[in-house]
């Protein structure tokens, strides 16, 4: 299985990539992190290999930015630790120095707001551990071949504390939630043959079915 986090970091501290996993779907957020299960498919590897590539990629200045490829994460605060795909440093006005997360994805935009999480999260991290705000960064679609700008602004700020501390207590409480078949949403997962969506959910729709029942009859 490919992971993106460092280890050794302190077992109070959950991988940032499963806030990422959490928001597209908490069953296989536990799946991977939990149960360390894995199926790689086209996409998959293509994403792999995606990050793979930027992470290989020399660092140094560009154009008076100074770029850091693969880059250690963590954040007490939200309790995560990780790697940044890209992070650019920018020299402000008083010398110092701003930092610039870039999260690289094969695909494109998504409808939900998982990808920003996961750079929201990355900023917060940077900021703990350079002292420096971080109000924006980027999400780099390979399908697109381009950036697409995201203001870490309070709400996502927000929104990534509440999916952070709702992974930790999952991984706490080590259970994995059971599965919800959503057609567009499990036929593209990887680990749809592991999971299986449509059965598990299909008995556990009958089983509270048939207590229903029951309880009807009893009434």
């Amino acid at each position: 299985m490919w992971v993106e986090e460092t280890e050794g970091e302190g077992d109070d501290l959950v991988p940032l990539s499963a806030l990422q996993h959490w928001v597209v779907c908490p069953r296989q957020c536990c799946l991977i992190h939990l149960e360390q299960q894995w199926e790689e498919n086209l996409a998959t590897v293509e994403g792999r290999l995606l990050h793979e590539r930027t992470h290989e990629q020399a660092g140094g200045t560009r154009r008076g930015v100074r770029v850091v490829t693969g880059m250690p994460l963590r954040s007490r605060a939200l309790g995560v630790v990780g790697v940044a795909d890209l992070v650019e440093l920018h020299r402000m006005p008083d010398g110092r120095w701003r930092a610039y997360p870039v999260e690289y994805k094969r695909g494109r935009p998504k409808p939900h707001r998982a990808d920003e999480v996961q750079l929201c999260a990355q900023a917060i991290a940077l900021e703990e551990m350079l002292g420096t705000e971080v109000p924006e960064g980027a999400l780099f679609y390979g399908k697109e071949r381009r950036r697409t700008v995201v203001r870490i602004d309070d709400e996502l700020r927000a929104l990534t504390g509440r999916v952070a501390a709702e992974v930790r207590a999952a991984f706490a409480s080590g259970r994995t939630p059971p599965p919800v078949y959503e057609k567009s949403r499990c036929g593209a997962c990887s680990l749809i043959d592991l999971c299986r969506p449509r059965a598990l959910d299909g008995g556990r729709r009958i089983a509270v079915w048939i207590a229903r029942r029951i309880e009807e009859d009893a009434a």
